[in-house]
């Protein structure tokens, strides 16, 4: 759709938070994106099912350092402000957040959320503390701009997990909705560092959906319930690429994300792995049906 008005920019925390203030007492819904940038079809479909819900859109643009290592891509990571605007144009956006990091982390500042042993599990593992630095950043951009509704990806189901827990236990009232993850035609989830990909790293990565995929059919078609068989095909699967190096690849619980065998009621299939400077997420939620488990159970998972 068209922008039927001009999308305004803001960098000052204050402006910001004044303008969704007065769209407030207007009557006026907001929905909220939260992004680094970059922008893919995946932020447009999470922009896009923002704006069914919404009267106003406001879009955040903010690579945040608190969420990156020492040694991560954060200075690297890939940047595309002037599409990133049109696209906002494009869609109908009515304002995006473009803060530098002295404005929403000025000199003195030293308050950051602890989202315990949540950020702990799969990616918190290789990546310590970034869902603090991931919690800090979206509490405060919530704060600023209070929305009424706000969208993340399914690709980032961990992530998601923990800013569901942060926002009910700090009683917050913007809603949360998550957005399907959009993948190529091959199966690879859309990522802003898939632009990290070589061209022969890039016809490896699908290997991750496929895994998920396959592991998806053998639970609920071969009734598979085993942790251990579940996993080792998936780890087999993803090393069979020579490209591919091997973060972790996982059945767990959908809301403690610990794991347990057999595996019962909602789980998630999560998968990461490096190509090249890539480190790329995929993750799947599977519904097992508690007789299939039991059954399994009895049989010794024969």
């Amino acid at each position: 759709m068209p922008a039927s008005k001009k999308t305004r920019r803001f960098q000052a925390p204050q402006s910001m938070k004044k303008y969704c203030r007065n769209l407030q007492k207007q009557g006026r819904s907001i929905g909220f994106v939260p992004t680094m940038g970059y922008f893919h079809d995946g932020h447009i479909a999470i922009i896009r099912k923002a704006r069914q819900q919404n009267d106003e859109i406001v879009v955040s643009i903010f690579v945040n350092p608190m969420q990156f290592g020492p040694h991560e891509d954060c200075d690297r990571y890939p940047r595309d402000l002037p599409r990133d605007m049109d696209i906002c144009r494009d869609e109908g956006v009515g304002a995006v957040f473009i803060p530098e990091t002295k404005d929403l982390y000025p000199d003195g500042f030293s308050t950051k959320v602890s989202v315990g042993r949540l950020g702990e599990l799969l990616c918190g593992k290789s990546r310590p503390g970034h869902f603090d630095g991931v919690a800090t950043v979206v509490l405060k951009l919530l704060e600023i701009v209070r929305p009424d509704r706000f969208y993340l990806g399914q690709k980032d189901a961990q992530q998601a997990l923990i800013i569901t827990r942060m926002v009910d236990d700090f009683n917050l009232d913007s809603k949360l909705t998550i957005v399907p993850t959009v993948r190529e035609k091959d199966g690879l989830a859309l990522s802003s560092r898939n632009a990290y990909l070589s061209e022969e790293e890039r016809r490896q990565a699908p290997v991750l959906s496929r895994a998920l995929r396959a592991v998806q059919k053998k639970m609920l078609v071969g009734g598979e319930t085993g942790v251990e068989a579940i996993e080792t095909l998936m780890k087999e699967m993803i090393e069979s690429e020579p490209l591919a190096r091997l973060d972790y690849a996982r059945a767990v619980d959908h809301e403690s994300l610990e794991g347990m065998d057999p595996l019962r009621g909602r789980i998630l299939l999560a998968v990461a792995a490096y190509f090249g400077e890539a480190r790329l997420i995929d993750n799947l939620p599977v519904t097992v049906p508690g007789r299939m488990a039991t059954e399994r159970h009895r049989q010794g998972g024969a």
